[in-house]
């Protein structure tokens, strides 16, 4: 069946901004009305249930963790009805300072989607990094984004990732 571009949303958990930037510019590439973006730390599962596609991003912070708000978020994704939704993550984090956990928190957003249809995922060549609990078989669950040390990559790496979804959104 035909898919509506405007039947998509996009949730972020940001405490510096980065993240929300990220989730913003995403969201100007795919057309998605910013009415349609949305703190993770503010959404309800009824919100998440008006939508047939979920953009998920957050940002890791220190062993792996989630950005604060998707503690929340987590909450209302578990309790949203995800059966025939299709999911897509995008994190950011620091392969530098924090190499062992790279984008690390978008697997507990990934565990937390359980039932969807999760697309977007991103080989790792091209990242330095020793380790992520977002790598499965091979592959990050989704986009992985560091605009601290790699910024030069981030449109490509976004533009890249957008056209590997676009079709299935």
């Amino acid at each position: 069946k035909e898919l509506k571009m405007n039947s998509t949303c996009i949730v972020y958990g940001s405490s510096t901004g980065t993240c929300q930037d990220l989730a913003s510019r995403i969201a100007t590439k795919l057309g998605v009305d910013s009415s349609n973006v949305f703190d993770a730390g503010s959404i309800s599962a009824e919100q998440l249930n008006g939508f047939q596609n979920l953009i998920l991003g957050t940002s890791t912070w220190g062993a792996g963790e989630m950005q604060d708000d998707w503690y929340e978020g987590v909450k209302a994704l578990k309790a949203a009805d995800l059966t025939g939704k299709t999911v897509a993550l995008f994190g950011c984090g620091d392969s530098e300072s924090y190499s062992d956990t790279f984008c690390s928190a978008m697997k507990e957003i990934y565990d937390a989607a359980e039932g969807a249809n999760i697309i977007g995922s991103v080989p790792t060549e091209g990242y330095t990094f020793d380790d992520s609990d977002a790598v499965v078989d091979g592959e990050f669950i989704g986009l992985a984004l560091d605009d601290v040390n790699e910024d030069d990559l981030t449109e490509g790496r976004i533009d890249a990732w957008l056209s590997s979804i676009k079709g299935s959104l």
